[in-house]
C-alpha cells in the first residue's frame, strides 16, 4: 500500500503493517535509521524523517544545499535534473564521464547520491541533528531539524559509520581512521582520534558501547559459495551484466584505545549482542534482550558498491556468531530486493522534544495503539 510502513520483529517473529498518514511512502528510499526515526530519500531525492510508530513526518533541508549537488534548470527556470561535482577539500577530479556529462533525473539522482543517515539527539536545541554520508567520495554533511541548508564537512573522505557522543560527531573512515568533529561550535573543528589502521576498504562500523568503550567493528563481504547454505544461486543478472551473489564472511570487533592510538580485538561478546546494517550500528546488553542471541551480530546489506545500484538481486540478511565465525539466516526473505530493510528501535519520538523508548504490542494501526512492552529491535522496510 502507498501509506504502508512494514516493521518485522525479531523478538515476535512476526511482520506489522503500519499505515502512516499523508504523503505516499511506497516509493521512498530509506538510507538510515536512528532513535526510532528513519530518514527516507522520496522521488525528488529530498530527504524526509519518518516515525514509523507515530507517524510524524518532517522533511529536511533541500537537496541542492549539498555541496556537490548542482541543478540543471529548463528554460522556465524549473529544475529537469541534477548532476553531481566530483570534488572534495583536496583536490577538483573533474568530470569522470567525460563530455557531454549525463544529468541524472530527480528521481535518479538519491541513487547516485546517498550512502547513509543518521539522526542523533541534540541537546543544545532539544531537537536532532541528521548526518549524511554522501557522494561523491562518502563526504560527511549535517543539519539539525529546522536548518534551511545542509552543513558541508570538507575535512575527509570515505566515511563509512558515525555516533555521537557529548557533543562530538565521532566518524569512521573505511581505512579504520576515526575522526572527532565538534559541530556544536560556531566554526566546526576536527581532531583525528585514531590515524589510519588498515588500507583495504571493508564495511566498517564504530559503536559506544554501553559500557563506555568505542568499538570499531570489521565486515569481511565477498562473493557467495556454495557451502553458505542459505541460497542456491552464486549470481544474478542485471542491466550491466552478471553479479555475483554478495555474502558476509566475517566480522571483526576491536576496542579502539585512544590512548596508545591503536585497536584492541575482542574475540566475544558473552553479555551483548551488536546490530549492523543501513542504520545507526548498536550494541545492546544481551540480557535486556533474552530472545535475541548473546555473542551473535545481527546485519542487513549495506555493501557501499551494491545497496544502491542493483535492485533486483537478493540481499546480505543474517545473523553471525562470534564464537564459531559463521554466518546463519535471520529470516525468511519476506521484502522484495529493493530497497534493503533497515534495523530500527520503534521509538515515541518528537521533533520537538526527547525520544522515550517503546516497543510495539499487537498488531499496531496507524502508529496509534502502542501496548507497553519492552523495546524490541525490528527490520523496516518502507515498500
Amino acid at each position: 500500500g502507498e501509506k504502508v510502513s512494514c516493521l518485522y520483529s525479531l523478538v515476535e517473529k512476526r511482520a506489522f503493517r503500519l499505515t502512516l498518514p499523508g504523503t505516499p511512502l511506497h516509493k521512498r528510499l530509506p538510507i538510515g535509521s536512528s532513535h526510532g526515526w528513519v530518514v527516507t530519500a522520496d522521488e525528488l531525492s529530498e530527504l524526509h524523517l519518518v516515525n514509523p510508530i507515530t507517524g510524524q513526518q518532517i522533511a529536511l533541508p533541500p537537496v541542492i544545499t549539498i555541496e556537490q549537488v548542482k541543478p540543471i534548470f529548463n528554460d522556465i527556470g524549473v529544475v529537469q535534473g541534477y548532476k553531481i561535482g566530483w570534488y572534495c577539500a583536496e583536490k577538483d577530479y573533474g568530470d569522470p564521464y567525460g563530455e557531454p556529462s549525463p544529468i541524472l533525473t530527480p528521481s535518479e539522482l538519491r541513487d547516485h547520491l546517498y550512502y547513509k543517515a543518521f539522526v542523533f539527539p541534540d541537546p543544545l536545541t532539544r531537537s536532532f541533528i541528521v548526518v549524511v554520508i554522501h557522494y561523491p567520495f562518502c563526504q560527511l554533511s549535517f543539519a539539525r531539524v529546522g536548518d534551511d541548508k545542509w552543513t558541508w564537512l570538507p575535512h575527509n573522505t570515505r566515511y563509512r559509520d558515525c555516533v555521537y557522543h557529548d557533543g562530538l560527531l565521532y566518524a569512521l573512515t573505511s581505512h579504520g581512521q576515526i575522526d572527532a568533529f565538534d559541530i556544536t561550535a560556531s566554526v566546526v573543528t576536527r581532531k583525528v582520534i585514531i590515524k589510519h589502521m588498515k588500507g583495504i576498504s571493508e564495511s566498517m562500523y564504530i559503536i559506544r558501547a554501553p559500557w563506555g568503550d568505542l568499538l570499531q567493528v570489521w565486515r569481511t563481504v565477498d562473493a557467495a559459495e556454495l557451502q553458505d547454505g542459505d541460497d542456491d544461486t552464486l549470481c544474478y543478472e542485471t542491466e550491466d551484466g552478471i553479479v555475483p551473489v554478495m555474502r558476509t564472511k566475517e566480522i571483526k570487533v576491536f576496542k579502539v584505545d585512544m590512548a596508545a592510538n591503536k585497536l584492541v580485538q575482542i574475540n566475544s561478546l558473552p553479555y551483548h549482542v551488536l546490530f549492523l546494517g543501513h542504520n545507526q550500528s548498536i550494541c545492546l546488553r544481551a540480557e535486556e534482550y533474552p530472545q535475541l542471541r548473546a555473542n551473535h551480530v545481527y546485519f542487513t546489506d549495506d555493501h557501499v558498491d551494491l545497496l544502491m545500484l542493483i535492485k533486483n538481486g537478493p540481499r546480505d540478511i543474517g545473523v553471525f556468531d562470534l564464537e564459531n565465525r559463521r554466518r546463519k539466516k535471520t529470516i525468511s526473505p519476506i521484502w522484495s530486493s529493493w530497497p534493503s530493510p533497515v534495523w530500527i528501535t520503534p521509538s515515541i519520538a518528537k521533533a520537538d522534544g526527547w525520544c522515550v523508548p517503546c516497543g510495539v504490542g499487537t498488531p499496531v494501526m496507524g502508529g496509534r495503539e502502542l501496548a507497553r512492552r519492552e523495546g524490541g529491535l525490528m527490520a523496516c522496510s518502507l515498500t
